[in-house]
């Protein structure tokens, strides 16, 4: 992967997120930005318009993307369709994916701004340098 791959060229959150799914070579996406006391879905790409519905705003530890942000840490999963962890929420079982990730982003006071998802068709766990590199791009996601 090359540092091209983390421009923030794009001008907004879908052209970084589209941006982001072909450098990783992800299937599916999305973009949650902390909005008070939730999190708001901002893009979505490859994402079944109803989980994008049960996704619109999410709490504190809810979901994949809710746990990244309470746990200000990455929090993925081998297996969408059969993740036991109780971290997945049931309806992710319908984006037609495997691996996933969900990497916290963070403001200039070390609060979380924002959490970036990605998922993959492949079943298995993302690498520590994979994971790295996906914690360094969400990082430049534009303000």
């Amino acid at each position: 992967m090359t540092d091209a791959a983390w421009t923030d060229a794009a001008r907004t959150d879908a052209d970084w997120l589209a941006q982001q799914i072909q450098a990783f070579g992800a299937v599916a996406g999305t973009i949650h930005r902390r909005r008070g006391l939730h999190l708001e879905l901002t893009a979505a790409q490859n994402i079944p318009p109803a989980v994008q519905a049960a996704t619109q705003t999410i709490p504190a530890g809810k979901g994949m993307a809710g746990l990244a942000w309470s746990r200000a840490a990455p929090v993925q999963t081998c297996d969408l369709q059969t993740d036991e962890t109780g971290d997945v929420r049931p309806g992710a079982r319908a984006v037609n994916a495997s691996a996933a990730i969900a990497v916290p982003t963070f403001d200039l006071q070390g609060g979380v701004r924002a959490v970036v998802g990605l998922a993959f068709a492949q079943t298995d766990a993302l690498s520590e340098t994979t994971i790295a590199a996906i914690e360094t791009a969400a990082a430049r996601l534009p303000e």
